[in-house]
């Protein structure tokens, strides 16, 4: 099974697109070469997430994120957290969220 969740054209080299997925939000992005799409959370309280100075950074409490590992950098996150990705696939110019396969 699959998802579409956005044109490839669409997504920026720099910075993050913020699409809909099932009820709630995803980032996509590109990374060192590579298309990443990460949860919308924080995993300290659940607050959203921006992309600011080439870092995910939760809008309510600071935690930070680095966009290619997932890894917390700083803030109230806990130790050893990491950003949730979405199992993704390029699909001729679409961006796929894939599950099931």
């Amino acid at each position: 099974m699959k998802h579409q969740l956005c044109r490839i054209d669409d997504i920026p080299e720099t910075g993050t697109l913020l699409v809909p997925f099932f009820g709630r939000e995803v980032h996509v992005y590109k990374v060192q070469g590579r298309i990443r799409a990460a949860a919308n959370t924080c995993l300290h309280f659940g607050g959203p997430l921006e992309c600011r100075d080439g870092r995910l950074v939760c809008q309510w409490h600071g935690a930070s994120f680095d966009p290619a590992s997932g890894d917390r950098l700083k803030g109230p996150a806990p130790k050893g957290s990491r950003l949730m990705f979405l199992s993704t696939r390029v699909d001729g110019d679409v961006l796929n969220y894939v599950w099931g396969e």
